[in-house]
């Protein structure tokens, strides 16, 4: 397998790889571009969203926004993303159609090993993350590698998210917990 496959596969990878290098740089030229975009700029703004996510995603993000690929980014329909959202996209995220981010808000499916020695090794790994419909994710939330949010779910600003969610509950704090049911 590739490098590539590796990392898409949720394997153990080199994230030094030239193909994986290649295609974070080609991302951060998008990025770069997209960012520095005038707000009235709506149509170059979502040609170049569509480059990188490589898609004709249905989705509005604001400025400044940034990913490791874009091309492991999935969106549903009616999707917003508030000012400096990140997500590391070494494996699948998959949004649901009427998701909204808060600002800050962060999703990692990038992660790496505990043991010492594969971590110093360069090698690192990722688990994809799946996000239903209607959520909607407050402030500075931060969502962990291989978390699964269940539908018409609402998630505190600032939360830690390192464990699954299931659909119509109100969950907040570090880590994340359900606080009720809806």
């Amino acid at each position: 397998m590739t490098q590539k496959e590796l990392m898409l596969s949720g394997q153990l990878y080199n994230a030094a790889d030239a193909e994986l290098t290649q295609d974070r740089l080609d991302a951060r030229q998008l990025l770069y571009a997209y960012n520095h975009s005038r707000p009235d700029e709506t149509e170059k703004r979502k040609l170049l969203l569509a480059k990188l996510f490589r898609s004709d995603a249905s989705c509005y993000i604001e400025p400044a926004f940034q990913c490791d690929y874009g091309y492991n980014i999935c969106f549903g329909e009616n999707f917003y993303a508030n000012f400096n959202c990140v997500i590391l996209d070494v494996c699948p995220v998959s949004f649901g159609k009427n998701t909204f981010l808060g600002p800050n808000v962060q999703i990692y499916t990038a992660t790496h090993p505990i043991n010492a020695q594969e971590r110093i090794s360069g090698q690192e790994y990722g688990q994809p993350i799946i996000i239903g419909d209607n959520v909607w994710i407050g402030g500075s939330a931060i969502i962990c590698p291989g978390v699964k949010i269940g539908h018409n779910v609402v998630i505190g600003a600032g939360s830690v998210v390192t464990k699954n969610l299931p659909d119509n509950v109100v969950a907040a704090g570090n880590p994340c917990r359900i606080i009720k049911q809806l």
